[in-house]
């Protein structure tokens, strides 16, 4: 039988579909069952929803997770600085080569060693209180990491000045490359900068602005561990203020060996990663149906 040619690229492709749906989908498929579980060594007796309602009977688990969605608040954030800074390094400000160095460079250090860094930076007697106090914003100088009430919102700030390095990036990619007598255009028109960026350049960069922030709600949700590990001191400390869900599964894991524990969660986290995210692919499959409509 002659295979038709519309399904010819896909033949090419198969043997590397079929590779990462066994590396990524099998142990997605063994998550699935160890939470069902009561795992001791590498199997254990099936318990049912037992997991999941002792999960769920617990406060720090709702704690964590309202941890994770707390941290979504930088999401709008970093994509209002990484578009700022994008279109203004798009203007050819002098140095703006130097400068798309300098502000990328947070993204490509590993995480460990920055979030060392900054830990150092916010001590109490740290480099950054010390500049507070020589400016005399003495009432400004916290306990950025001792203090529950603040150590959440210092692992904020943290994320938005990394993250956001990536947004900067993205969006000055794709701004190099539209046309440029669109800019023209609009200056000839008598656009300010605002108008410019408001009515020109962001609506080109639409696509690209809604990739990058699915890619930072998947951050906030699932990928701050290295984050709080450093900053928290390994435990989400102080007490239990930098939590979050990754850090939970670590401790059921590793800390006291409850793997079916930690794969409910993880369960749970990646069913509520879709209940954001798929959302969101919706409402741009709507739009892009509308534009062509």
């Amino acid at each position: 039988m002659k295979l038709s040619p519309k399904f010819t690229p896909y033949l090419y492709i198969l043997p590397l579909v079929l590779l990462l749906g066994f590396v990524f989908g099998y142990p997605l498929v063994r998550i699935f069952e160890f939470s069902f579980k009561k795992i001791r060594g590498i199997d254990g007796p099936w318990v049912g929803w037992e997991n999941y309602r002792l999960i769920l009977h617990q406060d720090l688990f709702w704690e964590s997770a309202l941890h994770n969605l707390f941290l979504l608040i930088a999401v709008p954030i970093m994509v209002a600085w990484a578009l700022l800074i994008s279109i203004v390094l798009y203007e050819r400000v002098r140095g703006w080569k130097l400068y798309r160095i300098v502000l990328f460079l947070p993204y490509i250090l590993a995480i460990p060693i920055i979030a060392v860094v900054m830990k150092k930076m916010f001590q109490f007697s740290g480099p950054v209180n010390e500049a507070l106090r020589w400016l005399s914003l003495d009432f400004m100088a916290l306990d950025w990491i001792g203090s529950s009430d603040v150590a959440l919102w210092t692992v904020m700030i943290f994320i938005i000045w990394r993250e956001s390095a990536l947004g900067i990036i993205l969006f000055l990619a794709r701004l190099l490359s539209l046309d440029e007598s669109l800019i023209e255009a609009a200056k000839l028109e008598g656009a300010n900068w605002w108008q410019r960026a408001r009515y020109v350049l962001i609506p080109q960069m639409k696509t690209v602005i809604e990739f990058y922030v699915v890619i930072s709600v998947i951050t906030m949700l699932s990928s701050v561990f290295s984050y709080v590990y450093i900053m928290g001191g390994g435990r989400g400390g102080p007490g239990t203020s930098t939590m979050v869900l990754e850090l939970y599964i670590f401790s059921a894991l590793i800390k006291i060996s409850l793997p079916g524990i930690a794969s409910a969660v993880s369960v749970l986290l990646f069913l509520v990663s879709l209940l954001l995210i798929v959302p969101l692919f919706a409402v741009r499959r709507r739009a892009n149906e509308e534009e062509v409509g």
